[in-house]
């Protein structure tokens, strides 16, 4: 439980549980498959930025975060369409602080991520800032092409806008980046996520949306978590799509 401790230590900061991911291959139906990350909508600063955010369950501005970001700092969005299984909501232009693991299992991929990130808003940046926390903690999921091929996990924390700038990172493996406004599909649920729970629910999403015949990216999906892993009630997870 040499993990627990460290996770321990971050007292009561509210974090997400990190979301057991299901293997990527068995999405394999819904045709969640590799992309270049050039197209993957969430990239450093310096390139290109088309990419999707948090969560929340009714119409938000960045002056009202709904409930379960638990009073910390949310990305804002307007629900364009609440429907009985997911919502489709637009999120604005947003900053954020990432980073990725390429080939890792899961659970090492967002050990090792989170800490990282964790180092950052504690301070080891350029200009030794600490920075608040927020809420979701997001992880985009590039599955690899098969069972035995390698994953891609990039996890970021959001920066609030009260921060102003953010500093430059000091771990090269940690990198700024932007998202620009954009629409997402978002799927909500509650308790602990495990693997079972994240197939059940992103299953149940892709479906839906085919039914439906919406458009969305089937090359990657995010997972987004709002709680403390010491929290026992009353948690929110979403698992998203990014809408074409």
């Amino acid at each position: 439980m040499a993990r627990s401790m460290h996770w321990s230590s971050l007292g009561l900061v509210v974090i997400t549980v990190l979301p057991y991911l299901v293997p990527a291959f068995i999405f394999d139906r819904e045709r969640l498959v590799g992309a270049d990350d050039t197209s993957l909508l969430f990239e450093p600063r310096h390139r290109r930025q088309e990419g999707l955010v948090s969560s929340p369950q009714s119409e938000q501005s960045s002056s009202s975060p709904p409930s379960f970001c638990n009073k910390l700092d949310c990305p804002a969005f307007t629900v364009i369409q609440n429907k009985s299984t997911y919502q489709l909501r637009e999120y604005v232009k947003s900053e954020w602080v990432s980073t990725s693991s390429v080939g890792e299992d899961y659970d090492e991929a967002q050990y090792n991520n989170f800490m990282r990130l964790f180092r950052y808003i504690g301070g080891k940046n350029v200009k030794q800032q600490k920075i608040k926390m927020t809420a979701p903690v997001i992880n985009r999921i590039l599955p690899g092409p098969g069972p035995a091929c390698a994953n891609n996990f990039t996890m970021s924390f959001f920066v609030s806008p009260k921060e102003g700038t953010p500093p430059k990172p000091s771990n090269e493996k940690v990198f700024l980046s932007s998202m620009a406004k954009m629409r997402v599909y978002v799927r909500s649920f509650s308790g602990f996520a495990d693997k079972a729970k994240w197939l059940e629910q992103g299953v149940k999403l892709a479906n839906d949306l085919e039914g439906k015949g919406q458009q969305y990216h089937k090359e990657f999906y995010y997972t987004a978590g709002y709680n403390s892993p010491f929290q026992l009630t009353n948690r929110h997870n979403e698992i998203w799509f990014i809408a074409k």
